[in-house]
């Protein structure tokens, strides 16, 4: 008998020993999802990895709370596991950003100048029935966002300059569009 009660307190204290909180590992993955809250790339081209992380955090501390250590020690591995992932989603999604700007802005300079040219031959057709004015103006406002994308490419804002390339090519295919329908009707008119 004295046996079984010495060997009972023994087990019993060494399953509180294995039943602590993995304050290292927690401390790991809060560290590590702050970092990757803090890194910009990230934030704008991982954002669900990163909400991820955040909820395998918050998991993390919801299974320490109700001391179940195992699961606790889970979430935070995962919490790492998916704030690493998104520093290097983040870290890819920027070169592809990069990359679809900078192809869509070397796009619409050759676009810009065949809509250029197209407004000066519609100016040569006799009585074509367009608002030049009105084509002028968003022949403008197409050159002024361009400029404007071309500033935020070079600042490194590559979500801001794809956005502006996208209206640059909206006005020019409504130019365009425009142009081409004004030259329809006034053919059938003859």
């Amino acid at each position: 008998m004295k046996k079984i009660a010495i060997a009972l307190p023994v087990i019993f204290i060494l399953g509180l020993a294995c039943a602590s909180p993995p304050i290292e590992e927690m401390n790991r993955a809060q560290d590590a999802v702050t970092i990757a809250e803090n890194d910009a790339n990230a934030v704008t081209y991982a954002g669900n990895t990163l909400v991820r992380a955040r909820d395998a955090l918050s998991r993390m501390q919801s299974e320490a709370d109700a001391k179940r250590y195992d699961e606790a020690k889970s979430y935070a591995a995962e919490a790492i596991m998916n704030a690493e992932r998104a520093i290097a989603d983040g870290k890819s999604g920027l070169e592809r950003a990069r990359e679809e700007a900078g192809n869509l802005l070397n796009s619409l300079s050759g676009l810009l100048a065949e809509t250029q040219s197209a407004i000066n031959a519609a100016k040569e057709v006799p009585n074509l029935l367009l608002d030049f004015d009105a084509v002028e103006r968003d022949m403008d406002l197409a050159r002024r966002t361009y400029d404007d994308a071309l500033l935020a490419f070079r600042n490194g804002n590559h979500p801001d300059a794809i956005a502006k390339g996208q209206t640059v090519r909206s006005l020019l295919l409504s130019i365009n569009t425009r142009i081409n329908e004004a030259a329809v009707d006034t053919n059938r008119k003859q």
